[in-house]
């Protein structure tokens, strides 16, 4: 028979449960055994939950606190030095390596932070150097089996593999130069032997082992190691199920089919063409293909009859007893469920599919094509095409106005009326701001108040007046603020915004919004992205009267606050049926029409922020061109439309830009300000390398972290920043928005930011 597999589950709780047991458990409100108590019972309804749907391969061991890399960190002793000697738990060591911590007489800053392959998730980078000394501190996979089996749920457990695991790690500063973390294998292995024998031991019959970057094309160079790796493992785990995830395999399945695994998951949402390749190289061997047909990515209901139309060739080459029916990746990037869901028209809510849905679907179509005869099954299959057929007709209408829009974009359309250098001493006579600059990245501190207010407007229970007159209130206290402590250029705090891309959705043609359809992006930050299911046009405007009303309060000058388009299609659910530069397109232009209104309103300034841009470029170089190319067009479309005196903005995070830099250049943008802080100020000598001319802030503190930058530190990134960026381009900034600080913290911060750019003019005069 064919079997049913799920690569893994949100580890969120249906009601977003670990959320708040961590923040509580932070806040000292909560114990460490009350934290682990809630784990634990989101864990068995995660186990329950995925076995009712009738799955046969259960996952565990991909449960997480805050990030499954730092699990593994932890587990395996990468632990910096600076989180050493601490007086802290071991559970406060891992958390102050997420997050960072500053109390109690300690202080020290998070880890780096890197966006997980093509995804919206981050992950906590592992540092390692010559010196890191792994051991295997717990076994987290066995306890959680053996938590499972307690329970009377047979589970298949889940490990990052060890390649990919030092692959995406980083050399510690410490480290030798030169020194590359895949040179630690040997000394890795013997720990991956003992963990993987332990979970044999215990009674697994299977082990998942994800290695995501053979989907990579630098996993070429890697073939020796990966047949290090797997050779040594395989005499001693459990039948391994060498897991790949996002994107296709390519050439490296030339070598991946000679591994001694017992089994080989391939992605078939995101890279459908690979499957006869895959048939062909593994037919001669006894290797198990688990196929990837129910996307662990989006929330679209599986078309069944494709899908088993696709898996059907793989059953005729291999037998049914060789083929596993999955989930393309770990369901971590969807929501939990859709029962939680009661607003959404019985129309849409038919069109989706949430992680509880969708081990459903791979149960479904497993039993299909294993011959069921059970009327469920059955009844499921006769269901599915009646809901696919309605979606296909909802979708073959469009908006002839927004489509013939699109098509008449002229590449005059997407240039500013002079070349950066004019447009430079323009703004400068215009804005007539100081040297070094400082601004923020425009939200501030969503209180408990803010979110109240909001909730209470949603209720009924506050008129939009009283509701707008609220905001007002807030938007002087941020420009009040702004303006006492000295910044420069302010923004209005976006207190009105409930997230920087749900925002923007409600407010344009062709979005659906979900009440509890929470993904996690990083630790306890949880997001809720809309779902675009139709074309996108902008009703009116959505955010002049906050950024005018802010501009009115004040002499200084005001940023008006986007979202950019190619960001608003990365951080929602696209639709399935058409391509994502279409839609991208669609909403450059009506942010166009926007930026347009805002500098119509007296705004000098605009950000349009592009945090995901990096995070969406395909993870195959053969892919780039053609995204980039769309990429970088939809941001101008929507920022060339403005004079030369009105100042483009745009915001990075969390990106590796040294492939794509012409690109970034290409952009345009009047001034970028980027993630740095965390990363070591690297991502600045790749500016210095290719000569960046436009003006760039590079952050000089973490925000994600509650922790505050003293002003000596933020002196000493500012000189590290004139080390290598002419002071003529420098803005001075914290990382990414203040959204999720609170105000006592943001405050000490800011002020520290503005000491230290008032002693850079002091000193680079």
């Amino acid at each position: 028979m064919v079997f049913s597999s799920v690569l893994g589950f949100p580890r969120i709780g249906a009601n977003r449960e670990v959320k708040k047991a961590v923040e509580a458990y932070w806040a000292g409100k909560l114990s460490a055994e009350g934290l682990t108590k809630v784990a634990a019972e989101v864990k068995k309804a995660n186990w329950e939950t995925v076995k009712a749907q009738g799955v046969d391969f259960v996952p565990s061991g991909e449960f997480s606190l805050y990030d499954h890399v730092l699990d593994h960190s932890a587990a395996f002793n990468v632990i910096p030095k600076r989180y050493v000697g601490l007086g802290l738990s071991d559970l406060d060591v891992y958390f102050a390596m997420g997050r960072g911590r500053q109390s109690e007489g300690v202080d020290v800053p998070a880890s780096e932070m890197k966006k997980w392959f093509d995804s919206n998730y981050h992950f906590v980078v592992p540092e390692f150097s010559e010196e890191t000394d792994f051991q295997l501190k717990f076994n987290k996979a066995v306890e959680e089996f053996k938590e499972a089996k307690a329970l009377g749920v047979t589970t298949r457990p889940v490990v990052l593999g060890p390649v990919s695991f030092l692959v995406l790690g980083k050399a510690a500063k410490g480290a030798a130069p030169g020194f590359q973390p895949i040179s630690l294998l040997p000394k890795l292995l013997p720990i991956y032997t003992q963990l993987l024998a332990d979970l044999k031991a215990a009674g697994a019959e299977w082990v998942q082992v994800d290695e995501p970057v053979l989907v990579l094309d630098s996993a070429a160079s890697l073939e020796k190691e990966f047949a290090s790796a797997y050779g040594t493992l395989a005499h001693v785990a459990p039948k391994i199920l060498l897991t790949t995830y996002f994107s296709r395999l390519d050439s490296n399945l030339s070598f991946v089919s000679k591994l001694p695994v017992a089994g080989l998951h391939i992605d078939l949402d995101r890279a459908p063409a690979q499957l006869q390749e895959v048939v062909d190289a593994v037919k001669g061997t006894p290797i198990v293909l688990s196929l990837g047909l129910v996307s662990g990515r989006n929330i679209w209901k599986t078309d069944f009859a494709a899908a088993i139309k696709s898996a059907q060739k793989a059953v005729d080459a291999l037998g049914q007893d060789r083929v596993i029916v999955a989930t393309s990746s770990s369901l971590l990037h969807t929501p939990v469920t859709l029962a939680n869901e009661n607003k959404l028209t019985a129309e849409q809510k038919d069109w989706f599919s949430f992680a509880t849905e969708k081990a459903a679907e791979v149960a479904t179509i497993a039993a299909a094509l294993s011959g069921s005869q059970d009327a469920q099954v059955a009844a499921a299959l006769e269901a599915n095409n009646v809901s696919i057929a309605k979606r296909r007709a909802f979708e073959s209408n469009s908006d002839d106005t927004v489509r013939k829009r699109v098509a008449a974009i002229t590449p005059e359309q997407l240039e500013r009326q002079s070349p950066f250098v004019v447009r430079k001493e323009i703004q400068a006579k215009h804005l007539n701001l100081p040297k070094f600059p400082t601004t923020t990245i425009g939200s501030f501190p969503q209180t408990k108040e803010i979110r109240q207010a909001r909730a209470k407007l949603g209720k009924g229970e506050l008129t939009t007046e009283q509701y707008d007159e609220f905001i007002k209130k807030e938007v002087e206290e941020v420009v009040r603020f702004q303006e006492r402590i000295g910044l420069d250029l302010l923004v209005h705090g976006e207190p009105e915004r409930n997230d920087m891309v749900q925002y923007f959705g409600e407010q344009l043609h062709g979005f659906v919004f979900t009440q509890n359809a929470w993904v996690q992006s990083y630790g306890s930050r949880y997001v809720r992205p809309p779902i675009i299911v139709s074309d996108v046009s902008r009703p009116g405007p959505m955010t002049v009267q906050w950024s005018a009303y802010a501009q009115s309060l004040t002499t200084k000058p005001m940023k008006g606050m986007l979202t950019g388009p190619v960001t608003i299609l990365n951080w929602s659910f696209p639709r399935a049926d058409v391509s994502r530069e279409l839609q991208s397109k669609q909403l450059a232009l009506a942010l166009r029409d926007e930026v347009i209104d805002l500098e119509k309103a007296g705004i000098n300034a605009i950000q349009v922020d592009e945090p995901a841009i990096r995070e969406g470029l395909p993870l195959r170089r053969a892919d780039w061109d053609a995204y980039l190319k769309w990429a970088v067009d939809s941001f101008k479309l929507a920022t060339a439309g403005v004079t030369d005196q009105l100042q483009t903005h745009s915001h990075f995070c969390y990106s590796d830009f040294d492939d794509i830099f012409p690109s970034i250049q290409r952009l345009d943008a009047d001034v970028i300000s980027i993630e740095a802080s965390k990363a070591d100020m690297k991502l600045l000598n790749t500016f210095k390398h290719y000569g960046y001319s436009n003006q760039i802030g590079p952050g000089v503190y973490d925000i994600h972290s509650p922790r505050v930058p003293g002003a000596q530190e933020i002196k000493d990134r500012l000189k590290a920043m004139l080390d290598i960026l002419p002071d003529s381009l420098l803005f001075v900034n914290p990382d990414c928005g203040l959204k999720t600080r609170g105000w006592k913290e943001t405050e000490a911060s800011l002020v520290n930011l503005v000491e230290g750019a008032k002693w850079a003019r002091e000193n680079y005069a």
